[in-house]
């Protein structure tokens, strides 16, 4: 079973990849570092838009970050 959980380190992990800082990917998206927050903190998940356009800004797939794959 797929939690949030999974769907958070998973996302975590890309970030750090990237070597973005929260402040940048947060410019990039057009919405508030706190969001990228809420996200790394397991608050609350992005809205598709905002999970297709972090994926972009990442590259990375999202299947992988769905735990799909």
């Amino acid at each position: 079973m797929i939690t949030t959980e999974m769907i958070r380190e998973r996302l975590i992990e890309s970030i750090r990849q990237s070597g973005y800082t929260q402040t940048e990917l947060a410019r990039r998206l057009g919405i508030k570092q706190s969001q990228i927050s809420c996200y790394v903190h397991g608050k609350k998940l992005p809205a598709l838009d905002t999970l297709a356009n972090l994926c972009r800004i990442l590259d990375a797939d999202a299947n992988y970050i769905l735990c799909l794959d």
